[in-house]
């Protein structure tokens, strides 16, 4: 199992690469609407991990306490 500093880093490195992608997929909607297509995709799977490590996360800070 991770230890918990693994897990926050990992989050917070998701966390920026989530942002750039919806932020990516904003601009790109008026120019190339496939490519936003495609970049918010990759947003919301990189969420649905992001949601899974913080349930994780959420669990492992309660074995602790």
């Amino acid at each position: 199992m991770k230890s918990l500093s693994e897990i926050t880093n990992h989050r917070k490195r998701l966390q920026k690469r989530y942002k750039q992608l919806m932020e990516n997929a904003y601009n790109l909607r008026q120019t190339d609407s496939a490519e936003s297509d495609i970049s918010e995709y990759q947003a919301i799977k990189l969420l649905d991990e992001l949601n899974r490590l913080n349930y994780l996360h959420r669990d492992f800070t309660q074995s602790l306490t």
